[in-house]
């Protein structure tokens, strides 16, 4: 590659990394410009751990990076060196190097999937990371390739090649193999489905690749890749994704109260106390070298809480509700409810010193106390609320209301939600569906965004700047 072209990529990539959510600056550009001449260029590696250095500000920001980075500079072309043809159209028809170097026929079999299950069983007991890596690819060119697609569609699909090998069907050998290790039953079973997981995303990387090769990385970067933990949305969220999301709360309430603690000192002088700052300017010949303030009242939130905990939307509830939970110090007193179609008090979860695993199971266990029919219905809830605990309430009270303003058609309860805002000093609704999809269907977004302001909420990063713009 030419050094236009090596500009030029640097470029795009860098542009990438912004498009995806990584705030990389001109200072941060030019960082690594000046690391990337004082390596060698050899080991792609270490261009690698160069890029990172000087990019990527958070851990969370890591598995975009990676995948980024693995668009625009790939760790291999095509099928690799020595194959016998191209990894374009021929696919299907050709032959290719396997993980050891060999030949094999692209073309599937039973024989050839028996022979590729058995390698891939050794690869992943002996947990060989490169061997892997060099299966992932070859299992694509083997069992992902679907050449003769029509216009706009790729000729690679993960997808296809995970379905055929089904690498999940060897979890259990593998936890027997583990167990005759001495490992523990539950150790084992973490390490086996830790070890699949990662093959699959080595899959799913080498198809992108691939894919990469045919549209140009600009199109899997804008279409197939997935965002960055804290700005992935709520209601599109894998398993895998939660479980990443959870371990980013906590941190983020550090960083929310951090900033709110260095502003609220920033903030700690009250108006000036005009009387006190001429009787010590006397001293200093009416010069006022120093001047003296009223204290300032201090002010937190009283918070209410209402939550829709319905299948839809519960994981943005769970996120919300945790991180209200790691910065109740924050707030004045704290009260929270959830429902479905009834309405369950679960403020006792949220006593200091309680660890958060238990909290996420006491909440999840209290779900079916917010439901007695099972169908999400906003005005039934908001009624019972202000019926049943109506204490929760007052002038210094504010409300915050989770939930996407879907209530099956049913009563939306307007009059009740206006005379309980009326009544309390502030109220915000936070959404987390797109603000295109507000008022489709039984949605009442804008119905009840008429009486309280609501806000778009889909990820950790708005959902972290709501938090510190309340408090």
């Amino acid at each position: 590659m030419s050094g236009s072209g090596l500009l030029d990529r640097h470029i795009a990539f860098l542009e990438a990394l912004r498009s995806a959510g990584l705030s990389v600056s001109l200072a941060e550009d030019l960082d690594a410009i000046a690391a990337l001449s004082a390596l060698e260029w050899g080991s792609r590696q270490t261009v690698h751990a160069a890029y990172a250095a000087t990019l990527v500000k958070k851990q969370s920001q890591r598995p975009t990076f990676d995948a980024l980075f693995d668009l625009y500079f790939p760790r291999m072309v095509g099928s690799g060196a020595g194959a016998a043809t191209g990894s374009g159209s021929g696919a299907g028809e050709g032959d290719g190097p396997d993980a050891a170097g060999q030949q094999f026929t692209v073309r599937d079999g039973a024989e050839a999937l028996r022979d590729f299950r058995e390698r891939l069983a050794e690869a992943l007991a002996a947990d060989d990371r490169q061997a892997l890596g060099d299966l992932a690819a070859e299992m694509v060119a083997r069992f992902g390739a679907m050449p003769g697609r029509g216009p706009g569609l790729s000729s690679w699909s993960a997808y296809t090649a995970l379905q055929r090998v089904a690498p999940n069907d060897l979890v259990d050998r593998l936890v027997a193999g583990l167990l005759a290790e001495g490992r523990t039953e539950e150790e084992a079973e973490r390490t086996a489905g830790r070890r699949v997981g990662g093959f699959t995303r080595l899959v799913e990387d080498d198809a992108r690749r691939r894919i990469a090769e045919e549209k140009g990385p600009e199109h899997v970067a804008n279409v197939a890749l997935r965002p960055s933990i804290d700005r992935l949305d709520f209601l599109s969220a894998r398993r895998t994704d939660l479980e990443q999301m959870r371990r980013e709360i906590y941190p983020l309430a550090r960083r929310l109260a951090a900033r709110l603690t260095k502003e609220q000192h920033a903030q700690r002088r009250g108006p000036l106390d005009f009387r006190r700052t001429v009787r010590a300017s006397i001293s200093t010949g009416g010069v006022p070298l120093t001047t003296h303030h009223r204290p300032k009242r201090p002010h937190r939130t009283e918070l209410v809480v209402l939550c829709d905990v319905s299948g839809s939307v519960a994981n943005f509830a769970q996120f919300t509700l945790l991180l209200v939970f790691a910065l109740r110090d924050q707030f004045q007193k704290v009260r929270a409810f959830t429902f479905i179609d009834h309405v369950h008090e679960v403020t006792e979860h949220f006593r200091p010193g309680a660890d958060v695993v238990d909290v996420m199971a006491d909440l999840a266990a209290s779900t079916s106390h917010a439901a007695l029919w099972g169908r999400t219905n906003y005005g039934r809830a908001i009624t019972k609320l202000a019926e049943n605990h109506a204490d929760a309430l007052g002038p210094k009270s504010s409300l915050l209301i989770l939930g996407d303003a879907r209530s099956n058609y049913s009563d939306l309860a307007l009059d009740t939600l206006g005379e309980l805002v009326g009544g309390i000093r502030n109220a915000w609704w936070l959404n987390p569906e797109h603000r295109r999809h507000w008022d489709n269907g039984d949605s009442a977004a804008s119905r009840y965004g008429a009486v309280v302001p609501m806000v778009e909420c889909r990820n950790l990063t708005q959902l972290g700047e709501f938090v510190h713009d309340i408090l």
